[in-house]
């Protein structure tokens, strides 16, 4: 008598956004040196080098609930900031793909907070790359009382942080993969498209080979 096919148990890798082997490619879970205490739950391990390494699980989680959060605002109420030059293919592509509004580069004060600004605009939600190098923005936000999302680092404080996504928010290879996934995610949860093989865009059309 043939015997009886047991289901193999499904790792928890497998639910994970992409594969594992992306994530750990791509660096998303390499820290600083220095460990911000308010992301200590964040940290996996710390190496002998004083490297601190992230939890991969955790960034996954953090970036599924990221998607969902940015979901309840209309993309023309987003504005993603990043002084980072990594990331501005990435944030470049995600408002493109999405229709969200983006500021590349310099973030000048008084963006959302002077009506008299000839770039004068009122989102309901700001998104940074790094809250640190974003920080003028992420001051702005708090003095419009808006929700801040933002990209969180081993060493950066989620203080003014709504919701924050812990990651390696510095690599050139790390920020196309997150942009990536976020905006497949968004749509996904808009109701823009329905599964994962309906988003067109690759992860390549994120990256910035010039870097």
């Amino acid at each position: 008598m043939p015997k009886t096919k047991t289901k193999e148990k499904t790792e928890p890798e497998d639910n994970y956004l992409v594969p594992l082997d992306d994530y750990l490619k791509s660096g998303i879970h390499i820290g600083t040196k220095f460990e911000n205490q308010s992301v200590k739950d964040f940290i996996y391990k710390t190496k002998p080098s004083g490297l601190k390494i992230l939890d991969v699980q955790k960034v996954d989680e953090r970036l599924r609930l990221g998607a969902k959060f940015l979901s309840q605002f209309d993309p023309q109420d987003i504005l993603l900031v990043c002084r980072r030059e990594t990331g501005y293919k990435a944030v470049k592509k995600l408002a493109e793909a999405t229709g969200m509004r983006c500021i590349i580069g310099r973030y000048l004060p008084g963006t959302i907070t002077n009506t008299q600004f000839s770039s004068f605009i009122e989102p309901k939600i700001l998104f940074a790359c790094d809250p640190w190098h974003d920080k003028q923005a992420v001051k702005d936000a708090v003095l419009c009382n808006i929700p801040i999302m933002a990209l969180i680092g081993s060493n950066n404080s989620i203080e003014s942080i709504d919701f924050a996504v812990p990651c390696n928010n510095k690599s050139r290879k790390s920020l196309p993969l997150i942009f990536y996934i976020l905006a497949r995610e968004y749509l996904k949860n808009k109701g823009i498209i329905k599964k994962d093989s309906d988003f067109k865009l690759k992860l390549e059309d994120f990256t910035d080979d010039e870097l």
